[in-house]
């Protein structure tokens, strides 16, 4: 029963994935943690449909709820399916996702594509400041790169053109939702306004100083939090999930 996944760590930008990495990997000394990464190729729409289309063929086959977690838009890829099938997660733990779960850094970027008349590489660097705040030349190249990279091949809800609406809901699930202090993305008053949708256990957490990216500058502090509203999660009554995934 060791290999049965007690969390799942969901990844819809792969080439985001070495952002998540450290503290994955703290996580995974206490449970069993697996990732699930969606990957599309250039002729496949982008769609979050498809996406959670393929997270529920997985999660239906496990053999009891799990808990999800997800950063951005793979956070967003959680809510959803949290929503739409509850009787499958244990918790969720939203990282960097606003209460206009829409409202994301893809969203920010083609904003400003819109707003500024320059060139993509400026707002490719502004992007890295937003997200990631000063760096050194070499390191700011190399995210813009990787920036490009998942605006251009990967799944996004927006387009330069159009900008996808998600309209917000609470979940049945436990829920925890982390950001940072310093995120120039999702602003104070969308990161307060999720008090709004909390059931009694569900928490917000910020971390002092993190910006979008909190999780990957401070894993240790991350670690914590999570550690002890999974070992909490695991203590709340939760429906027969058996009954509820046979009545599918």
């Amino acid at each position: 029963m060791a290999d049965i996944p007690e969390g799942l760590w969901l990844c819809a930008n792969p080439r985001l994935r070495q952002f998540d990495r450290p503290l994955f990997d703290l996580l995974s000394q206490d449970i069993q943690l697996r990732c699930w990464h969606y990957s599309q190729t250039a002729d496949e729409p982008c769609s979050l449909e498809i996406a959670l289309l393929l997270l529920h063929d997985y999660l239906k086959q496990q053999p009891r709820p799990i808990h999800l977690i997800g950063h951005g838009l793979s956070g967003i890829v959680g809510l959803l399916y949290s929503q739409r099938y509850p009787e499958y997660v244990r918790s969720l733990t939203l990282l960097s996702v606003g209460v206009t779960p829409a409202v994301n850094w893809h969203a920010h970027y083609y904003a400003l594509r819109e707003s500024l008349p320059c060139r993509r590489s400026i707002v490719l660097n502004q992007m890295v400041r937003l997200l990631f705040g000063p760096q050194c030349p070499n390191r700011t190249a190399a995210l813009m790169r990787i920036l490009a990279k998942v605006l251009d091949m990967e799944l996004t809800p927006h387009a330069l053109g159009h900008r996808q609406t998600i309209p917000m809901r609470g979940v049945e699930v436990p829920l925890l939702v982390c950001h940072g202090a310093n995120d120039m993305i999702l602003d104070a008053n969308s990161q307060s306004q999720w008090q709004r949708w909390f059931k009694p256990g569900d928490r917000r957490w910020m971390c002092p100083e993190g910006r979008h990216f909190f999780h990957y500058e401070y894993p240790q502090l991350s670690y914590r939090v999570l550690l002890d509203f999974w070992q909490e999660a695991e203590t709340l009554p939760q429906a027969d999930y058996a009954l509820a995934a046979a009545a599918r």
